[in-house]
């Protein structure tokens, strides 16, 4: 959430799905302040989602092109924009539609279980401490409680 808990961040990244590449060009399509748009730009780039690539030396101007890690964010913006659709579309239906070229169809996303592919609900899925969690942290009576630790 440090990375893209801002409003603007995951619209600029939005934008670069769209094929804007330039700073004048989020700048237009967006509406943010000069500084603002400057300042995730750099947080973007520092975090490896997007990639600064010169593209005129007189005065320098760079392109913004979404790296690997930038291009993995797809998931999150479709399920995020799923949800919008869901609850906040007006009676006309969804502003945008995701079309899958690889089968022809207009889709939305769906969030699924990565083994059996059924979908992921709330209801039916719980959270477990994983590998990564901080050691220190493990042993704590109320990190215990939230992840069910006997």
């Amino acid at each position: 959430m440090d990375l893209v808990g801002d409003a603007w961040t995951p619209l600029v990244l939005r934008e670069a799905f769209y094929g804007i590449r330039r700073f004048d060009e989020f700048q237009k399509e967006l509406g943010i302040a000069r500084n603002t748009l400057a300042d995730r730009l750099r947080l973007l780039v520092d975090e490896g989602l997007l990639d600064k690539q010169p593209y005129q030396e007189e005065p320098v101007r760079h392109d913004y092109v979404l790296t690997e890690k930038g291009r993995d964010f797809f998931g999150v913006l479709a399920a995020m924009s799923r949800w919008g659709d869901r609850w906040l579309a007006e009676e006309a239906g969804a502003p945008v539609v995701f079309h899958h070229d690889a089968c022809g169809h207009d889709t939305e996303a769906e969030v699924v279980c990565a083994e059996c592919r059924e979908p992921l609900l709330a209801e039916d899925t719980s959270m477990r401490i994983g590998p990564g969690y901080p050691e220190r942290l493990r042993q704590r009576p109320d990190i215990r409680r939230r992840f069910g630790a006997a």
